[in-house]
């Protein structure tokens, strides 16, 4: 096991806790807000989000449209991610960041918040506040915790412009391109770690930890020895990356009502979706990561998103054969 059972068991915590976050936000649907209308309260449009609203499905050959728009702009987010990093220009970075943390915070406070339209603004300060501490403040609480409402907010705006099929493809491609940039480039390991002790930001969970022998070791020496000692801290990590695509996922399946499978293959194979699968979903994510952190080894790196793959295949396939 890569780190002990302790840090291991606080991971998988957060990354549970996130996906049913998201669950959440996506069923609040930020998106719109209540005001009077005539002495009534309608749900409308919300003005606050309207510029980042995802754009309505009109027909089925959109979703494949939608999946070929998000793959380009995640390459061409990683590339100038990589460009950024490669040469340093961490002012930029920071300022993409703060504009990615805010917004996605902003659209999961707006959620969480009561649906009214003035609720926008205190949303606002909250969501700008937390990002500047996340990012120039290097809170280890602040961190962990907007974390947790970060990737929900980013996923209520690609969920309504994915189907069951796109999210698997999505899936697949992306677990490709983990596999190639933990184990063939090392780009995600250089990425990380420029972040981590350039920028002092990190784009996920992150739990810092002392090993078990230095523990005992440091209970041995005098106070007066420990001073100005410096004690070499383990870092558990676990990427944004790795906690978002299942909440997609999830996300697309509990809003699908039924799918048959493609090219006229077993027709009466029909998928249905809802909360349950979708909680089928988190399940084979959370067991998928879980067995990764059970079987790695210490100061290996390894691509999460194969096995949080296959865990969310599995959970996809036994909800489609009990329901």
């Amino acid at each position: 096991m890569k780190h002990n059972i302790k840090i291991t068991l606080i991971l998988l915590s957060m990354f549970v806790i996130t996906q049913f976050i998201g669950l959440y936000v996506l069923t609040a649907n930020p998106f719109t807000t209540q005001v009077e209308v005539d002495g009534v309260m309608q749900e409308v449009s919300n003005p606050a989000l309207s510029w980042i609203q995802p754009p309505e499905i009109e027909q089925e050959s959109d979703f494949g449209t939608y999946l070929g728009s998000i793959i380009f702009a995640f390459v061409f987010a990683i590339l100038i991610l990589f460009l950024l990093t490669k040469f340093k220009i961490d002012f930029i970075l920071k300022a993409w960041f703060f504009v990615v943390v805010s917004l996605a915070l902003f659209i999961s406070l707006t959620a969480i918040f009561p649906k009214y339209l003035y609720f926008a603004i205190p949303a606002l300060i909250i969501a700008l506040a937390l990002a500047f501490i996340k990012l120039f403040k290097r809170n280890f609480l602040i961190h962990n915790l907007t974390e947790l409402l970060i990737y929900p907010g980013i996923a209520t705006v690609f969920v309504p412009i994915l189907n069951l099929w796109s999210v698997v493809i999505l899936l697949i491609i992306i677990s490709i391109y983990d596999l190639w940039a933990v184990w063939h480039s090392g780009i995600m390991q250089k990425m990380a770690k420029y972040q981590i002790n350039k920028l002092k930001v990190f784009s996920g969970f992150f739990v810092p930890y002392v090993s078990k022998e230095l523990r005992m070791r440091l209970k041995k020496l005098k106070k007066s020895k420990l001073k100005n000692k410096k004690v070499k801290v383990n870092l558990a990590i676990l990427g944004g990356g790795d906690v978002i695509f299942p909440i997609i996922t999830s996300g697309v399946v509990l809003l699908t009502d039924k799918i048959s499978l493609p090219f006229g293959l077993l027709p009466s194979f029909v998928f249905n979706g809802g909360i349950i699968p979708a909680l089928f979903v988190i399940i084979g994510a959370t067991l998928g990561l879980g067995l990764l952190f059970m079987f790695s080894e210490k100061k290996k790196f390894y691509p999460a998103m194969p096995f949080i793959s296959a865990g969310i295949f599995l959970g996809l396939i036994l909800s489609s054969l009990i329901f």
